[in-house]
């Protein structure tokens, strides 16, 4: 099924358009501009997307203005694909070896939306032997892609398993939550 959603390089970055840019709402010439991609392409792609219920029409005016159907059966999947290619992801991949000794980098989905998070809460967690100023840098480095500051919590591997073991709330907290690994897996996570 994924193969008939997306075979084509104008469909993945139209794709990637839309779940990288959550809540976003574009028209065609938009999309044209955004992808570099020609109108009759990407007119093409964004109906055949429709018809997949991927994402959403409605007419405003005279024009089509296209958005996620956040109703789709793949949705939150395809939000995970594209947020690790998004830029945070990419960069903290890009940057991994002057991090330090990484075992797990896991971000919210409330990061992905762009959801605003109680003050107890943390979008990101670095686990592992961890060189904080460099994560400050990657983090600033992205974060003026998002209407807030990007909470961020780093613990050492004994740390971290401790206050797992611990039922510690501001951990267990993060881990109940949707995530996205970025460096590790979650059941690795979760053990």
């Amino acid at each position: 099924m994924l193969k008939d959603i997306i075979p084509s390089q104008t469909r993945r970055k139209i794709l990637a358009l839309f779940y990288q840019n959550f809540g976003e709402s574009y028209h065609l010439r938009r999309v044209c501009r955004e992808v570099e991609q020609e109108i009759n392409a990407v007119k093409r792609e964004l109906d055949i997307l429709e018809k997949a219920h991927i994402l959403k029409k409605e007419k405003r005016l005279n024009k089509s203005i296209y958005s996620l159907n956040t109703a789709y059966g793949l949705f939150d999947e395809f939000l995970r694909i594209f947020a690790k290619e998004g830029a945070l992801a990419q960069k903290i991949l890009r940057e991994k070896g002057v991090l330090g000794k990484v075992t797990f980098v896991a971000m919210s989905l409330k990061l992905v939306k762009k959801e605003s998070l109680k003050p107890s809460e943390i979008y990101m967690l670095f686990v592992g032997t961890i060189v904080g100023p460099e994560i400050q840098k990657v983090i600033q480095s992205v974060e003026k892609l998002y209407p807030f500051e990007i909470n961020y919590t780093i613990m050492s591997k004994s740390e971290f398993d401790y206050r797992k073991k611990q039922n510690d709330p501001f951990i267990w907290t993060f881990l109940r939550e949707p995530k996205v690994m970025i460096i590790g897996s979650e059941s690795a996570l979760m053990l």
